[in-house]
Parts: structure tokens; C-alpha cells; sequence
């Protein structure tokens, strides 16, 4: 279910009965929000929550049972599918925000670690299990977690598929905010509304900085920031910015978007 709020779409996760386990639905409702928000300008950021007391189980262990009767290239193309939202994400040019309640499983901690921001409840739970059914990560899972933590943890969380909480993931840089249960869906709107006064399209520019930095040498990421920079110095964005630290006044970016 996608809610749009004016300047923020929010997408709920509804699969209750699966502990939010991903569904065709899921996929399609959230791609199209990614979709929009990257398109409309009035959309300044993304928020990914649930409904029920846990963000996301992953992918649904029944539909895998009937996919394993598929050919190797049709099980990959279902793959494929999850991997394309992954990427919708990390492209996204506004903000994306998980808000998490309970906990993240396999794939559902591959969406929470593709967003900007995860806002967590204390006592949260994110696992990577996979190993538990015979299964390896996907989704992105082993790239993020290696860039995320320590060699030893990623090892611990995949190879034992052992529960990790939201307070040492928090404690470990991989958590922006923890919060009481209930309250991330506040905290996530809160964070929307501080980036909404922002910049946003020097927003989406930051965004695909740090997206080519993970994958580029350092001396090309210098070319990329050369060139990014030039181009934003002459922005819209920039000429309020500048104005507004020399005038000594807020900046007010909204009236720069869209020019």
C-alpha cells in the first residue's frame, strides 16, 4: 500500500500473515513509488515501513518450495526481480527511509540496507538466515554487509545465520537512529520533513556520488566529483545557498527547484 503525503510517498508493507514476507504486490507497489518519487519533483523522499510488528521476513519460504521445480534460468529471473528493486533503491534520487519495528530477515535486511537512513525500534532483530534453509544471500546482502561491518560479524551473521540486534548494529554505524517500539514511522516522517527543506536535487546528485564511491577508483572518483561539482556550482540550488550563508539567512531551496 503506497500513501502519498504531498512531498513524501509512504509504502507500507501489508503481508501480515507472513510476517511481511515479499510479495508480488510488494514489488509492484513499491517499484512504482520509486518510480514517481524519482520523476515527480514535489516527492522529496521515500518511506518504507509495515504493518504489524515486524518490518519484513523476506522472501517467502512456500513460494521458493514452488520455484524450485523451475529451470535454473527461470528461479535466476526471480532473482533478478528483487535485485532490480535493490537498484531502484540505491538510484533513487530522493532520500529512502526504513522504518523498522521488530526486525529484518534476509531479504527484507537487504531492502532495509539498500535505503539512506534506518530508523530502528530498541530490541529490533536482523538476521540473515538463509544458511538455516540451504540457502545463500541475495539482494545484495554480502556487498552491503561487507561495507557495512567487520569481516568476523559478517562471517557470524551469514555462516551461522545467528540474530544480531538493533543496538549493536547501532552501535556498529550501520543504524541512523534507534528509537522506541512503534515510534520509527514518527521518526522516519520526522527525518523526511528536515530533508524536504533541503536541496533536493543536490540531494540525488550526493546520492549518486556515493553510490559511484563504492565501486570507483579513487583517483576516477576525483573526475566524477570535478565534474558534479562544476555543474552544481551553476545550479539554482547553489546560487540560494551561497546567497543565503553571504546574506546570513536561511536558505530557502524550494523556491530554486525546478529551475
Amino acid at each position: 500500500m503506497t500513501e502519498d503525503q504531498g512531498d513524501r510517498l509512504v509504502v507500507t508493507n501489508c503481508n501480515t500473515s507472513r510476517r511481511n514476507a515479499l510479495s508480488p504486490e510488494y514489488y509492484q507497489g513499491l517499484k512504482s513509488a520509486l518510480m514517481e518519487a524519482a520523476t515527480q519533483p514535489r516527492i522529496k523522499a521515500v518511506i518504507l515501513t509495515a504493518k504489524g510488528p515486524f518490518f519484513c521476513s523476506g522472501g517467502d519460504l512456500n513460494l521458493l518450495a514452488e520455484r524450485q521445480h523451475l529451470s535454473l534460468a527461470d528461479r535466476a529471473s526471480r532473482i533478478e526481480a528483487l535485485h532490480d528493486l535493490i537498484r531502484l533503491i540505491r538510484a533513487c534520487p530522493k532520500p529512502v527511509i526504513a522504518a523498522v519495528e521488530g526486525g529484518a530477515a534476509g531479504a527484507g535486511l537487504s531492502i532495509a540496507l539498500a535505503c539512506d537512513f534506518i530508523v530502528a525500534a530498541v530490541g529490533a532483530k536482523f538476521s540473515a538466515a538463509y544458511v538455516k534453509a540451504g540457502l545463500v544471500p541475495d539482494g545484495g546482502l554480502t556487498s552491503a554487509l561487507t561495507q557495512l561491518l567487520p569481516r568476523a560479524l559478517v562471517s557470524e551473521i551469514c555462516l551461522t545465520g545467528r540474530t544480531i540486534s538493533a543496538e549493536r548494529f547501532y552501535n556498529l554505524g550501520a543504524i541512523n537512529m534507534l528509537c522506541p517500539a512503534s515510534q520509527t514511522l514518527s521518526v522516519a516522517q520526522d527525518i523526511a520533513t528536515g530533508l524536504a527543506k533541503g536541496p533536493t536535487v543536490t540531494q540525488g546528485k550526493i546520492k549518486s556520488l556515493l553510490a559511484s564511491a563504492q565501486s570507483t577508483d579513487a583517483d576516477t572518483q576525483l573526475d566524477i566529483e570535478r565534474d558534479t561539482m562544476a555543474d552544481a556550482i551553476g545550479a539554482a540550488e547553489a546560487v540560494e545557498g551561497i546567497a543565503a550563508f553571504l546574506e546570513k539567512r536561511a536558505p530557502n531551496f524550494q523556491n530554486s527547484q525546478g529551475k
